[in-house]
């Protein structure tokens, strides 16, 4: 398999940083929406984070899919599909909003939960989950096209990782805007808040979708493992699975994509919540939305920053610091009291842009953005390293993975239930122990006896 040269496709991979941007764009309306739901639900956040959990949870089904078509229908066809999906995916969010008038659910009371009104809102709710579910099949296919387009543009190693990396920034800056506009578009959480206040954003991001379908129909993508009439087919004696650095690379992605949504969502939630976090009632989630950016801009900071320097530092080198340096964070943001309070750039809809007081948590929390902004990229690039002809097969792999993006922050918001906002951080703690020692120990392929050619 001929590799490509970053400079003989420049049209390819500005198709593919494009991708890369709209992925981040969908996937963030999710946690932050989240705060409506959890609101109707009487604070319930495992609840407000279900369409979260439901937009990964698409990539547990997608994923080896959306890799077999890499290989049947090639990039293009797979990118295309994943356009028109997306935009069925994102209406039907938008009908969650129009369909019927939405009441209170549930009522928390000390016997434990009593339904108040069981319809209209259980419908809307299950709308709202199915598009979101859609919604996942989407960005899973996007996914599964961007990664491995990339790193086969760059040339594989670090050129692969840098390009990866340089994807991931415009990756960040579109994630570092969708928190920010959710937030201003709430303003304050009330009973009568619906997804009808998020509409414009549904109706901008379907406008994307819509473009971007007739832009990628007319541009030339490489397509290196479609199978051409005539040519015998590969043959794979081997799978992904029997090489040891890339089964805990998957590890390390289910793991990393609940790290990286995990942080900023729970921090939405904790700051959301008005009665904890010490927010004005009227502002907390315009405020909450636009801490919640610094994390996705310092993100794209980090981003920026390893695609400069990736060319000569390692994948491996940066994995280590970067999963270290979030361990600090992480312990600083839970042993710090929440009374000790600083001064971040926040949002209200009667003052615009201000200095809001939040608890020094939340600084601790979006620094996380830096650290995380790079592991992506690094797993990826180390858990593929020496695949060869198996790389399809392995990025569909990845891509089902991501479903840990959706169980992940589940499972913490149910600690955060229980526990508390901040107390949920120690499994956080925990997973990025994981990434360190892959990092260490765990990328280091083994197998090199088994061939790839």
């Amino acid at each position: 398999m001929t590799q490509q040269k970053p400079n003989s496709n420049i049209i390819a991979i500005i198709t593919m940083f494009f991708i890369f941007a709209m992925i981040s764009f969908v996937t963030n309306l999710a946690a932050p929406i989240g705060t409506i739901w959890g609101y109707k639900f009487e604070g319930n956040n495992v609840l407000g984070m279900m369409g979260n959990m439901m937009n990964f949870l698409a990539y547990l089904f997608m994923g080896i899919p959306a890799g077999n078509l890499l290989v049947k229908i090639g990039y293009k066809k797979t990118a295309l599909w994943a356009m028109g999906i997306g935009a069925i995916g994102l209406f039907i969010q938008y009908l969650s909003g129009i369909i019927g008038a939405e009441t209170v659910l549930f009522s928390m009371g000390g016997s434990g939960v009593e339904v108040v009104n069981e319809m209209p809102v259980t419908l809307n709710f299950f709308i709202y989950l199915l598009g979101a579910f859609i919604c996942g099949f989407c960005v899973c296919m996007l996914n599964t096209v961007v990664n491995p387009m990339l790193n086969l543009l760059g040339g594989g190693g670090n050129k692969g990782n840098q390009l990866i990396q340089t994807g991931g920034a415009l990756n960040s800056l579109s994630g570092t805007l969708t928190p920010l506009f959710v937030g201003a578009l709430i303003g304050a959480l009330t009973p009568a808040t619906t997804m009808a206040a998020v509409a414009p954003l549904l109706w901008i991001a379907i406008a994307i979708f819509v473009c971007a379908f007739i832009v990628i129909s007319f541009v030339n993508i490489p397509e290196p493992h479609l199978q051409k009439s005539g040519e015998s087919k590969i043959k794979f004696e081997y799978s992904p699975w029997n090489f040891r650095h890339t089964v805990l690379g998957v590890i390390g992605i289910f793991i990393y994509v609940g790290i990286e949504i995990g942080i900023p969502g729970t921090l939405m939630f904790y700051l959301s919540d008005y009665s904890v976090s010490g927010l004005p009632a009227d502002s907390a989630s315009a405020i909450a939305g636009a801490i919640v950016a610094i994390y996705w801009l310092l993100m794209l900071v980090g981003r920026l920053a390893s695609s400069a320097i990736s060319g000569k530092v390692s994948s491996r080198a940066q994995l280590i610091v970067v999963s270290s340096a979030a361990i600090i964070f992480v312990l600083l943001a839970i042993f710090i009291s929440k009374d000790v309070t600083i001064n971040m750039p926040g949002y209200s809809s009667g003052n615009g842009f201000m200095m809001a007081e939040v608890p020094i948590c939340a600084l601790f929390l979006v620094l996380c953005g830096l650290c995380t902004s790079v592991m992506w990229g690094g797993i990826f690039n180390l858990a593929v390293e020496g695949l060869g002809k198996y790389t399809a097969q392995a990025s569909g792999i990845f891509m089902m993975m991501v479903v840990g993006g959706g169980i992940i922050p589940l499972v913490q918001s149910w600690i955060a239930n229980h526990a508390g906002y901040i107390n949920s951080y120690w499994l956080i703690i925990g997973l990025l122990g994981y990434l360190l020692f892959y990092g260490l120990i765990g990328s280091k392929n083994v197998n090199k006896n088994i061939p790839v050619e």
